[in-house]
């Protein structure tokens, strides 16, 4: 077992019920909740899409809104314009070229307006079930702390994080990351006397010396 595989299966114990914490019903809302959540907390966008998804729970209710319209109802979300610009546009594209249904592959869904990789790997980890290791900023943050990914970009620490932890374990990796993140890996002032991996973890080591 490699580092990236004990780190995982400790913090596990301490996270067993780490989850996507986007309230959904649907892939199509995961989607629309995934592209709402960058650099926004999920808390926030769950404020907005509780009334959201009760109005408008489908593609095709999403389709009788103006670009305005959908503005109006996200603004109390960040970069909400153009949010709602990939939100109209993507929910256009889903109908011409999907039959209206979100696809399961990285490379139909990185082609929907607004959607990157860690978008789509969320929707195929949480929606689908298919394995895949979105890096959001906790995930980026913790791994580069931790010593298991060297890369300066998301999409690169994915790879990294692939390549050392087994396909079974990506979905699940992600979200405890996400949860020691939140939890006790924090950006600022991290709490690392509740810390169960110290000893792997190369921050803890460089500053606790």
């Amino acid at each position: 077992m490699n580092k990236a595989e004990k780190i995982i299966e400790i913090l596990k114990k301490d996270y067993p019920e780490a989850h996507c914490e986007l309230n959904h019903d649907t892939p199509f809302q995961l989607l629309i909740a995934t592209v709402l959540s960058a650099q926004t907390t999920d808390r926030s966008v769950n404020k907005v899409t509780s009334t959201l998804f009760k109005q408008f729970p489908d593609l095709d209710s999403f389709l009788k809104l103006s670009q305005e319209q959908i503005e109006e109802k996200i603004k109390k979300i960040g970069l909400y314009r153009n949010k709602s610009k990939s939100i109209y546009n993507l929910c256009r594209h889903l109908e011409e070229n999907f039959n209206g249904q979100v696809p399961k592959t990285m490379d139909e869904l990185v082609k929907l307006p607004g959607v990157g990789r860690k978008t789509a790997s969320v929707v195929l980890a949480v929606a689908y079930n298919i394995p895949a290791f979105p890096v959001d900023t906790h995930v980026f943050r913790i791994t580069k702390r931790i010593g298991i990914a060297k890369s300066n970009t998301p999409d690169k620490v994915s790879d990294e994080v692939m390549q050392k932890l087994p396909r079974d374990m990506w979905i699940d990796a992600h979200h405890i990351l996400i949860f020691h993140g939140r939890q006790t890996c924090l950006a600022k002032n991290p709490k690392c006397d509740n810390c169960s991996i110290t000893k792997h973890c190369n921050y803890y080591k460089l500053n606790n010396n």
